[in-house]
């Protein structure tokens, strides 16, 4: 099991930056890839980004391509999103998961399998 849990979120203005952190614990040597995902008012949960332990190149949703950008501290097992020029339609809850290690051809919501409690982005005029 591994065990994630989200900080950072916040209300920012539209255009602003905000920082989210994912902190993994647990039987994290059996995670292939950490990704992030949201759930605005209304919506469906969406893919947002992802990225492997491994290393390799993060995957973005095309909605944030460019203003979204992943980092990683291994030593601390600690994913974090940087999200710039942030848009009204940003505004969601965003959660981090993780996938076990295996061949997938994307990146589904079902295929993690652990999902961190999620942490609140609000951006507004």
């Amino acid at each position: 099991q591994v065990y994630l849990r989200e900080s950072g979120g916040g209300s920012v203005q539209v255009g602003g930056s905000l920082t989210l952190a994912c902190a993994t614990s647990g039987r994290t040597a059996d995670s292939g890839a950490l990704g992030w995902f949201r759930q605005g008012p209304g919506k469906e949960r969406e893919f947002v980004a992802a990225l492997h332990w491994n290393g390799g190149s993060p995957f973005y949703a095309d909605s944030v391509k460019g203003r979204f950008t992943l980092t990683k501290d291994n030593a601390k097992n600690t994913v974090f999103l940087h999200m710039n020029n942030l848009k009204f339609e940003d505004t969601a809850v965003y959660y981090c998961a993780a996938r076990p290690k295996g061949f997938y051809t994307d990146y589904s919501a079902t295929d993690f399998g652990s999902w961190g409690r999620g942490t609140q982005v609000t951006v507004s005029s």
